[in-house]
């Protein structure tokens, strides 16, 4: 051997080289599996919750009797990653500020399809925020496409992801019948999240008492929707340091507000 040239890696390196990318590639092929596994229960809780659950079919009978009817696959199964969360509702979607363009608070789908992959979250929260940044400068304006999504690997049965639907139609329920701004009006957001929270029935005593935070019946549901509706308003970089007010001085109104529902539709 040369003395200039390097010595060749030890046996020991070389196979631990070798097991390194076997575990890895191992690894690789059981993360891609688990998320086949996911998006295929995930994929079977829609098509249950759209021919079965009878709050889903009525939120989506009735978008179309308002005129705001959904277009097929609205409601989609991604990979949220680390996101905590069971779905979520509307994409971000940047215009330009010398092209005004009004609102679309109808439930269509665009034309611009803004979650171009079925296999990863529609946008990250860094993305949000960022856009949100270049908008609070004056660099650009934003709008919100509606668009629902489960986050699949975190939907615990069917249940827990048909409350997720329904939670997202309210969302797009109050698209339809307001001039909706939760981007920018805290208020708005508030509102709409407090309705979610205490029409989808993600806060029945049930599930209170088993995550142990229930420490009495009486008043356990407006405060497990305002606790929700809070972490949610808190998520919007725009409403982040006053959350809490913003769902305080909505609270009474909203919590009211059983539309389209006679009455609260737990409440049978």
């Amino acid at each position: 051997m040369s003395s200039h040239s390097k010595p060749d890696k030890p046996i020991a390196e070389i196979t631990s080289d070798a097991a390194a990318d076997e575990i890895a590639e191992r690894e690789a092929k059981q993360k891609s599996e688990q998320q086949a596994k996911d998006r295929d229960s995930c994929n079977r809780y829609v098509r249950t919750g759209l021919n079965r659950n009878v709050t889903v079919q009525f939120l989506i009978e009735k978008l179309t009797s308002m005129g705001c009817p959904p277009p097929p696959g609205l409601i989609k199964c991604l990979d949220c990653g680390d996101k905590p969360a069971a779905g979520g509702f509307g994409v971000v979607e940047e215009i330009s500020p010398l092209s005004p363009s009004k609102p679309d608070n109808n439930v269509k789908g665009s034309k611009k399809d803004a979650t171009k992959s079925n296999d990863v979250c529609a946008q990250s929260q860094e993305k949000i925020n960022a856009l949100l940044k270049s908008q609070s400068e004056g660099k650009t304006k934003l709008r919100l496409l509606p668009e629902i999504f489960l986050c699949q690997q975190h939907l615990r049965d069917e249940t827990h992801a048909h409350e997720a639907m329904v939670h997202e139609l309210i969302h797009a329920v109050d698209m339809c019948r307001t001039k909706m701004d939760p981007m920018n009006n805290c208020i708005h957001m508030a509102c709409t999240e407090i309705r979610a929270e205490n029409l989808s029935g993600e806060c029945n005593w049930i599930r209170e008492l088993g995550n142990g935070r229930m420490d009495s019946f009486v008043g356990h549901g407006a405060k497990c929707v305002k606790r929700r509706a809070a972490l949610s308003v808190k998520a919007n970089p725009n409403c982040t340091d006053k959350a809490d007010e913003y769902v305080e001085a909505a609270f009474e109104r909203c919590f009211k507000d059983t539309f389209p529902f006679d009455r609260h539709p737990n409440l049978r």
